[in-house]
């Protein structure tokens, strides 16, 4: 269940005194090949950390041998050190492997405006290579947890080959290509532009859908990695479908343990015109905070899911809107439907059913509830 599950991967995660607490901090996964190849997103925020700017140009060239991993600190807004410090990243790894500085993508995860302690990050680069190992997948994703309460992993096994990834994410936490760290491998045989194009289909309708906070962050990186060492080639079809469930699974979890969260909300919105209004409608009920905390006590209001619908720019009749609540219709014809009593929300999970009755298309956006949990967590985070 982890980076390693593919064959061809070398991962690792240590303790490199990057966090006060002294937990797991620094991690690394590494492509043996024998046919490496490589694609990646990265968030579409214009504020980008150093780490996010630095593995562009890694992609751009084409190769990407090791990925290097620290949480504790975000590295951005670091201004010319902590680009500095990225490329330094970069190379005490590649001295570690005996590979080019520009086969190593670089992923940073933490507060933001923080520079490194650089000394103990060469230290624990040289650490975790010397820890390498092939299944060392697991400690790589508790590594590279901030405020998570877990390390979250999953695999998808193909006839012959197979999908593993690991995801770190559990605020600031919305679309944007990627909403967190993810370093996903794959022994299949595959190049390049058939990497590129399964991972940008598979995170457009998962991480993509992920909406916990509405917060885009500075450091959002997606990685796929190919080893080729199945000697397996499977078609473009089934190389999405399985880099796809993968994602879905690391997207679902990232919900699971969004910060403070008591329920997982999954807005689903059907008869829309087109997916773009579905998608943008879905959006604006995850992002209606009066509805997040409506759900947290367990109020079914579907007053506030309309006002929500109302401010997009999708088609629709307002009288001929349909919502349901964990499969009660309270609303018929954009007005009261079943008795909002019958709707059980005791349960963790929550589903919202929009029905915009304009079209065929249809879209799922994941979100949580707020919670006095939440508030807490992110007031008192950077002390």
């Amino acid at each position: 269940m982890t980076v390693t599950a593919a064959r061809g991967f070398l991962a690792s995660g240590v303790s490199a005194g990057i966090k006060s607490s002294g937990d797991p901090d620094l991690a690394l996964v590494v492509n043996r090949g024998p046919a490496p190849a490589a694609a990646g997103v990265f968030t579409s925020n214009r504020i980008q950390a150093a780490p996010v700017r630095w593995s562009r140009q890694v992609l751009a060239g084409g190769t990407v041998t090791a990925v290097v991993l620290n949480s504790g600190g975000a590295n951005a807004c670091t201004g010319p050190a902590g680009a500095d410090d990225a490329r330094t990243m970069a190379g005490q790894t590649a001295l570690a492997l005996g590979i080019a500085p520009e086969e190593v993508a670089v992923c940073s995860t933490g507060l933001i405006g923080v520079p490194l302690p650089m000394d103990r990050v060469t230290a624990g680069i040289a650490l975790a290579a010397a820890r390498l190992t092939s299944d060392g997948g697991r400690d790589a994703a508790v590594a590279i947890r901030t405020t998570d309460s877990v390390h979250k992993t999953a695999v998808a096994s193909r006839s012959g080959w197979t999908v593993g990834g690991m995801a770190k994410g559990a605020g600031m936490l919305a679309p944007g290509l990627a909403t967190m760290l993810v370093v996903l491998t794959t022994d299949a045989v595959a190049d390049a532009p058939l990497l590129d194009t399964a991972l940008r289909a598979a995170v457009r309708t998962t991480f993509d859908r992920v909406d916990s906070d509405g917060c885009m962050s500075t450091n959002d990186t997606v990685l796929l990695l190919a080893s080729g060492a199945s000697g397996v080639t499977p078609s473009a079809a089934d190389l999405t479908e399985a880099v796809h469930a993968v994602c879905l699974d690391l997207a679902r979890q990232l919900i699971a343990d969004a910060e403070g969260a008591s329920k997982e909300i999954e807005i689903a919105v059907v008869g829309a015109a087109s997916e773009d209004d579905a998608v943008t409608v879905g959006r604006s009920v995850a992002r209606n905070n009066l509805l997040k905390c409506a759900l947290h006590g367990e109020d079914p209001n579907w007053g506030r899911v309309l006002s929500a619908i109302g401010t997009t720019d999708a088609v629709f009749d307002p009288d001929r809107l349909d919502v349901a609540v964990n499969g009660v219709w309270v609303c018929r014809d954009g007005a009261a439907g079943e008795p909002r009593e019958k709707v059980d929300l005791t349960g963790r999970r929550v589903t919202i059913t929009v029905d915009l009755r304009s079209g065929e298309a249809s879209a799922e956006i994941w979100t949580n509830d707020l919670t006095a949990a939440y508030v807490h967590e992110n007031s008192a985070y950077s002390s």
